[in-house]
């Protein structure tokens, strides 16, 4: 994975998440992915390890969780 992959709800906690992190990593340096809206990534987002969103998961794979949105259970 090249680039870090940032998954949320669209919730406020999560808006402003994607915002702050957009800021610090750059838009080329992160996929954004609405689970709301693509409900077809949940099952690769909890692949990957993400239990609550807004999460970013690293080039490196590892799982960041920010804040508390929504747990990926109640996105399903």
């Amino acid at each position: 994975m090249s680039k870090a992959k940032f998954y949320h709800a669209g919730c406020p906690v999560c808006v402003t998440a994607e915002q702050e992190i957009i800021s610090l990593i750059g838009e080329d340096g992160v996929e954004v992915i609405h689970l709301g809206e693509n409900k077809g990534k949940i099952g690769e987002a909890e692949k990957l390890g993400v239990k609550s969103v807004p999460a970013l998961v690293t080039p490196t794979g590892n799982v960041l969780h920010i804040n508390y949105g929504a747990g990926i259970e109640d996105l399903k």
